[in-house]
């Protein structure tokens, strides 16, 4: 089995117990396609954390970086940043600790971009201006999930507008895709006043921001989750999944590496460290829906 997988077998792959993530993806190339669903997280998941050694934007940095925000506004964002960043990478505090501060500072950034009288039409200018990168082997992902008709969710605290207008410049926005996000509240007049429904933050991706949508109840029967995340807070975010059988926890290890290694071994079935590409979960694909001639994966 062991040798199947052979894309387990990156350098920058660690995983607790190989034994049992082989088991996993056992399962879940037995129930194949028509089981499964994949659900992700975007920021520094499916966009890049780095790249030739500089920071990427997040859907947030976007909007900082770009020229439709004042100077004024981009310093105090700034400032937000180096204050409560440090805070959410704390290995040292508990969830609980840090979800005071992560409402606080999501709270003061939304009503910091409220005050710039941003406009819709701007989205797509911005975006396309930025230095927003996904991740290598983005078509492949995207692509490979669109043609066997798997459902992603993508599950973000970041901005739903700035993220969905990436993946559609990038064209792959595909009909399989859902995003569940922080979408912006626009007036009569195109500008921007607040943002929709209930504020989704770091630590609070769980089942119940996906209760009202009822996303998960229409894909009964798809039991096997693939979960993608780089936070202890994206963890959760299957919980909403009925019946679930098996589920597979891959987790981006961007920043920090040695001080968060052990907490992220405990708790993701594989983690990537300092990976830039989809190459390990493009390859599992590819072993789980029985594609085994191609590059990355052998003994299909």
């Amino acid at each position: 089995m062991a040798e199947e997988v052979s894309i387990l077998k990156k350098a920058t792959v660690r995983m607790r117990q190989p034994g049992r993530v082989l088991e996993i993806v056992g399962a879940l190339r037995r129930g194949g396609g028509d089981r499964l669903q994949v659900i992700s997280d975007f920021d520094m998941t499916l966009s890049r954390f780095a790249y030739n050694g500089k920071r990427c934007p997040s859907s947030y940095n976007i909007l900082d970086d770009s020229k439709i925000i004042s100077e004024e506004c981009r310093k105090e964002l700034k400032a937000l940043n180096h204050h409560y960043y440090p805070i959410e990478i704390d290995p040292h505090r508990t969830i609980e600790e840090k979800s005071p501060h992560m409402i606080k500072w999501w709270t003061k950034a939304h009503d910091l971009l409220c005050q710039q009288k941003l406009q819709k039409l701007q989205i797509a200018e911005v975006v396309r201006e930025s230095n927003a990168m996904l991740r290598e082997g983005y078509k492949t992902f995207f692509n490979t999930l669109d043609q066997n008709n798997i459902p992603l969710l993508i599950f973000s605290a970041g901005i739903g507008d700035v993220l969905e207008e990436i993946i559609r410049q990038k064209k792959v926005f595909h009909p399989n895709i859902h995003i569940v996000s922080n979408y912006m509240d626009f007036d009569k007049d195109g500008f921007l006043q607040g943002f929709k429904g209930q504020l989704i933050y770091t630590y609070n991706k769980n089942s119940s921001m996906c209760e009202n949508s009822g996303y998960f109840q229409q894909l009964q029967g798809r039991t096997n989750v693939l979960l993608l995340g780089d936070t202890m807070g994206d963890l959760t975010m299957a919980d909403g999944v009925p019946g679930m059988e098996n589920i597979l926890k891959i987790g981006f290890l961007n920043d920090k590496v040695e001080e968060q290694r052990e907490s992220y071994m405990d708790a993701y079935d594989i983690v990537l460290e300092k990976d830039e590409t989809l190459d390990v979960v493009n390859g599992l694909l590819k072993h789980i829906l029985h594609q085994g001639a191609g590059v990355e994966t052998h003994g299909s």
